[in-house]
């Protein structure tokens, strides 16, 4: 008897560990300072909870989400990056306006001339001139700037990509506190049917008909269930703040979750089609192409500098005592300048862009396996969730089948509460098990749709496409 009440706390610790790892964040957007995570709180609280579905969350996070933002930041510095180099290619005119007043003190300049005035001025005169510097001839300045139109687009696509990411980090979020509340009302249901037995046992006990160890195994199970609804109830919150983080409401805003834990069979996929897809869609590989681009256009820029350049620089204005009395002047020059020895200097830059050349090329290379590989694995996630769906939601049958039996049997008197407290252990582990399948055949879909670009489809997914 001694052996088998070890089991029985054994097995009620390992119910603790599970309910506390079991539903862990599965993807890395949970690391600590990922931008995703965080966001700009919009709103102030009010006294009364709000309904939150997983479309208003996710439409939450495509405004407010920290990651879209500062996407969108660096998109506004790649087209100031863009327009910088836009203007090298373009004339500059400035206009320029003077009106000059002087008076001049020859004997503090060192002139002494008998019989000279001492005092000139005061004299001045009005001087109103444009002036135009425009290099026609630069390969390198043209290359900066196709490189910089490339960078551009580049952060466009990642910032659309960006939005991918959202609706992945809010569904999951979204989906973990479900499960959270799943687990709760799953526990507290435990709780009741502890509660229920520990009263049999005590009943049992005072009546004479059953030992005081029933009594004591029924407590320790009783009490072991509340710590485990305790553990429950205080990771639901914790993680409906990490959803509020992720989505800006304010945090001491109360909200419910309107939408419950979905399951759908999911449809076989042909990988290589998905593949295909997947390549022709994603963002984020589209947007390592561009940067790639750009990576070649500076390595050209590089060479380029050994390009002579041609520039023109020239004014046109009206001087004079005053706007009367003045005349048209100007000049224009054009200068052709070439490197005779800046070798070191043009060496160095060509391969630095050479540099950053390969590893663009190499990066891509691995965004390309990358793709292959976060299809499979989503597909992959997919067909094992679904299985462990199916065998977690039969598990969940036969334990409660097994509960009943043994509570009928201590009922009857025909064994202890042994058979009963470890029937609702078997029953609480199945109910875990569960959960995370579910759960994780949910984040597994969400992942796909990620994993094919097609992130903001997501209804598709998730309802068994």
């Amino acid at each position: 008897m001694k052996y088998s009440r070890k089991n029985t706390i054994r097995a009620q610790a390992c119910g603790l560990l599970l309910s506390a790892a079991v539903l862990a964040p599965l993807n890395v957007l949970a690391q600590t300072g990922n931008p995703f995570q965080g966001s700009v709180p919009v709103g102030e609280a009010s006294g009364l909870p709000v309904g939150l579905s997983l479309d208003d969350a996710i439409q939450r996070g495509l405004q407010t989400n920290l990651g879209v933002i500062l996407s969108g930041t660096q998109t506004a510095a790649a087209l100031g990056a863009r327009l910088s180099q836009l203007q090298s290619l373009l004339p500059t005119v400035d206009f320029k306006a003077q009106e000059s007043l002087m008076q001049v003190d020859l004997p503090a300049q060192g002139l002494r001339i008998k019989g000279f005035p001492t005092i000139i001025g005061p004299f001045g005169f009005t001087d109103i001139r444009a002036s135009l510097s425009w290099t026609l001839v630069d390969v390198a300045s043209m290359r900066n700037y196709l490189a910089a139109r490339h960078n551009f687009a580049a952060a466009q696509l990642s910032a659309q990509d960006a939005r991918e990411l959202v609706v992945l980090t809010v569904g999951n979020a979204y989906l973990l506190a479900l499960a959270d509340e799943t687990r709760v009302s799953s526990v507290e249901a435990q709780v009741a049917t502890a509660k229920v037995s520990l009263d049999q046992a005590k009943a049992n006990h005072e009546a004479g008909t059953a030992p005081l160890l029933d009594e004591l195994r029924a407590r320790v199970d009783s009490q072991s269930l509340e710590q485990q609804l305790i553990v429950a109830r205080n990771a639901l919150e914790k993680d409906k703040l990490a959803l509020a983080r992720t989505i800006g409401l304010p945090l001491a805003q109360s909200f419910t979750l309107t939408d419950k834990a979905p399951y759908a069979a999911f449809d076989k996929v042909d990988v290589e089609a998905a593949i295909r897809e997947a390549h022709a869609n994603r963002k984020d590989l589209a947007a390592l192409v561009e940067q790639t681009k750009a990576a070649e256009q500076q390595r050209k820029a590089a060479t380029a500098e050994r390009l002579p350049t041609f520039k023109v620089d020239g004014d046109y204005g009206d001087i004079g005592v005053n706007v009367r009395h003045s005349h048209g002047t100007g000049d224009a020059t054009g200068t052709i300048s070439a490197p005779l020895f800046k070798e070191y200097a043009l060496r160095g830059e060509a391969e630095s862009a050479q540099a950053q050349l390969d590893t663009a090329h190499a990066q891509l290379s691995d965004k390309n396996a990358q793709v292959d590989a976060d299809v499979r694995d989503a597909l992959l996630d997919i067909a094992s969730a679904q299985k462990l769906v199916e065998v977690a939601h039969s598990s969940v049958e036969l334990a409660n089948e097994a509960l009943s039996e043994a509570q009928q049997r201590y009922a009857n008197g025909v064994s202890d509460n042994l058979g009963v407290s470890q029937a609702q252990q078997s029953v609480a582990q199945a109910e875990n098990q569960y959960v995370a399948s579910l759960y994780r055949h949910n984040v597994a879909k969400l992942s796909l749709a990620r994993a094919l670009g097609a992130g903001q489809n997501y209804k598709n997914y998730l309802g068994g496409k």
